[in-house]
């Protein structure tokens, strides 16, 4: 198989000492079992880390990829810093053959991550957007799974209209053409996924690109995905 591809791994990360190196030693190991990569390169983006992330992250990352520190505070405006330093380093290829692929530092993702988005890139789809699982070692991890999986509809063909900013990838062309990451604190996912389809981009989702996320409660951002969880489970629990 030909070695075509430049991938961009990009992820922010806000606090996430206890996850950060779990994260990216699954990312080596989906650059590793990728068999379509010619190189890759990791941004992790520490968004005002008071903690030890970027300190973890860097050891993780090795000569694997950068840590970007910055003060931006929004999942939007980390990923769109960590995009550019990205795609600044592959500046001399072709944008049709470099890839971006986007998760989360509480996200760990599967040995075929990249290659699953790879493959369906090579069919000429310019963004794929996966689903999301849960850890089952997170916080309130059983009852947030009962709740979340009973409204995350997925169809019989494979297919879903999830958006998550934890598995999501773009082509460099695609991405650049509408302007990439805004610079939102929330929704930044459904944003980018919703300009990429009106600018008649051939787009896919999913379910056979998955990764395990934290079923925290408490997330980083008022209003984000943590937030959504919990509100859910409230309303199970108030209906019980």
């Amino acid at each position: 198989m030909r070695k075509s591809w430049r991938v961009a791994v990009v992820v922010p990360a806000c606090n996430e000492e206890a996850t950060i190196a779990g994260c990216i030693a699954t990312l080596l190991a989906a650059r590793a079992h990728a068999q379509r990569i010619a190189s890759t390169w990791i941004v992790i983006v520490a968004d005002s880390c008071t903690d030890r992330t970027v300190e973890l992250a860097r050891h993780a990352l090795g000569k694997a990829g950068e840590v970007i520190e910055c003060r931006v505070q929004s999942s939007g405006a980390a990923r769109r810093v960590g995009v550019k330093a990205a795609l600044a380093r592959f500046a001399a290829h072709d944008p049709r053959s470099t890839w971006i692929a986007n998760t989360d530092a509480d996200t760990y993702v599967p040995a075929d991550w990249l290659e699953v988005q790879l493959g369906y890139a090579a069919r000429g789809y310019s963004g794929v957007a996966g689903i999301v699982g849960f850890d089952s070692r997170s916080e309130a991890a059983p009852e947030v799974m009962r709740v979340f999986e009973s409204n995350y509809l997925l169809a019989a063909d494979g297919s879903h209209a999830h958006v998550h900013g934890a598995n999501v990838g773009v082509r460099a062309d695609a991405y650049v053409a509408v302007d990439g990451w805004s610079c939102r604190a929330l929704a930044e996912d459904h944003c980018l996924w919703e300009r990429l389809r009106r600018a008649g981009c051939r787009l896919l989702a999913s379910t056979r690109s998955v990764v395990v996320t934290s079923a925290r409660l408490h997330g980083r951002a008022r209003g984000g995905f943590a937030d959504t969880l919990r509100a859910r489970l409230e309303a199970a629990d108030a209906g019980a």
